[in-house]
Parts: C-alpha cells; sequence; structure tokens
C-alpha cells in the first residue's frame, strides 16, 4: 500500500498585512503536517511572527503552539511542522503597522 499524500495551496499571491491568515484545510486524516511560507516579494518593514492554527470546525481557532519567522527577503522559505493536531489548519501572522509581505502559503500531509 502506497503512503497517502496531499499538497495544498492555502494561499496564493496574498498581501499579508495586520492581522492575516491562509484558508483553512481539512486535515484530519493525516498524521503529518507541514507548512511552507515563501515571500513572493522583497517584505516591507520588521519581519513578523507567524503560527499555526487548529480548530474543531474551520471558524473558531486555537493557537496550536508553533510560532515560526516570516520569510525576510523574496523567495525565501519559512515552515512549521506538526505531528498532533486536530480536523482544521491554517497559518496566522501579525505585522506591525507598515509591515507586509506578499506570500505563497502550501501544506503538505502525510497519511
Amino acid at each position: 500500500m502506497l503512503p497517502e499524500n496531499i499538497t495544498a495551496v492555502v494561499s496564493r499571491n496574498e498581501r499579508w498585512r495586520g492581522e492575516a491568515a491562509s484558508e483553512p484545510y481539512e486535515a484530519g486524516w493525516a498524521r503529518e503536517a507541514i507548512f511552507f511560507v515563501r515571500a513572493l516579494k522583497q517584505p516591507v518593514g520588521p519581519t513578523a511572527t507567524a503560527w499555526v492554527e487548529v480548530s474543531p470546525d474551520g471558524m473558531h481557532w486555537l493557537r496550536e503552539g508553533t510560532e515560526f519567522p516570516m520569510p525576510k527577503e523574496r523567495d525565501a522559505v519559512a515552515m512549521a511542522r506538526l505531528a498532533h493536531f486536530g480536523n482544521w489548519l491554517r497559518v496566522a501572522a501579525r505585522f506591525d503597522s507598515g509591515a507586509e509581505c506578499t506570500v505563497l502559503v502550501t501544506l503538505h500531509l502525510k497519511a
């Protein structure tokens, strides 16, 4: 039996600023998850911190506990690896006033 895996694009060419988050993705079937966040343009302002959020229903969100710095330059990639999570996942970030980053966020899941 071959392992089941999938890659989902959950944010594409979105300019994140202020409070931002990727689209949620239902991932309860997976055992492992990795988020990759790539800066498509040179980020502006101080580097933001991103974090992983989990949800029981895709509408009400809690911080999972994993945090990571957003990419600091164009084409740089940041990542977060998860092994224990619920059904819904997303990445969120908060940017200082005037700061922003245009992102491509992918979620890689493996059963």
